[in-house]
């Protein structure tokens, strides 16, 4: 009981910090001028980066547009480790403020599809988080929150989050260099722009063979088979 009540103190201290600070800094939120203040950040600049991606994933504002500049910012490989690493963080803080200090609200907010990630996540536990990462049947925010309700352990949830959102943040940051390197003038750009159209091609592609693999799975319990037969 007393490391429940330590936690939501943290997390609640944690959310004021991040409420202040995105308050303080609201107008250098718009992703232009967030691109020119992470710019003349010097050192400070991935940490800038990542932090307003956190704050963003927290208060619902889209991360797409953060991955997209991270690949502008940073490059295919860094831009994808601090996008990827800030998504999760923001992911992880969400499902701490859903379990421990919002879970009505979430409830609200979810409309009626807790039910649904429960009974998923008591039937498949993180091999479901896996399943919701890759094929994106509830919008990314939301679901973070609403998965803080279901009896997955923090630890299953932040590594399925983090090792199954890698095809999406790699993609879209590599669109997101691809773009730089077009208005920049950039060597080898067709080489670069086919790459990237590939990679967008994988990840269109996953949702539907990763629900070919599970229709099947479920098809062979269905069909197997019981004890004695």
């Amino acid at each position: 009981m007393k490391r429940k009540v330590i936690i939501r103190a943290i997390v609640f201290t944690l959310l004021i910090l991040a409420i202040i600070l995105g308050a303080l800094n609201r107008e250098t939120v718009n992703p232009a001028n967030l691109q020119v203040f992470i710019e003349n950040a010097g050192i400070a600049a991935p940490l800038i980066f990542m932090f307003t991606y956190i704050i963003s994933t927290i208060f619902f504002l889209p991360g797409s547009v953060l991955t997209l500049l991270g690949g502008a910012l940073f490059g295919p490989v860094y831009g994808t480790f601090y996008s990827l690493s800030a998504a999760t963080l923001g992911a992880m803080a969400s499902f701490l403020i859903s379990r421990y200090l919002a879970s009505d609200w979430v409830n609200k907010k979810a409309a009626g599809r807790t039910q649904q990630l429960i009974t998923g996540v008591e039937n498949e536990g993180w091999r479901f988080v896996a399943f919701t990462r890759l094929v994106p049947l509830f919008p990314f925010n939301l679901l973070n929150y609403a998965l803080g309700l279901t009896k997955i352990s923090f630890s299953q949830y932040s590594i399925a989050t983090f090792i199954f959102m890698l095809p999406g943040a790699l993609a879209y940051t590599y669109l997101g260099y691809i773009g730089k390197e077009a208005a920049t003038g950039g060597q080898d750009l067709i080489k670069k722009a086919l790459l990237a159209l590939a990679l967008l091609a994988v990840v269109a592609f996953i949702p539907r063979l990763v629900k070919k693999l599970r229709n099947a799975d479920s098809l062979d319990i269905k069909t197997s088979p019981g004890p004695g037969q």
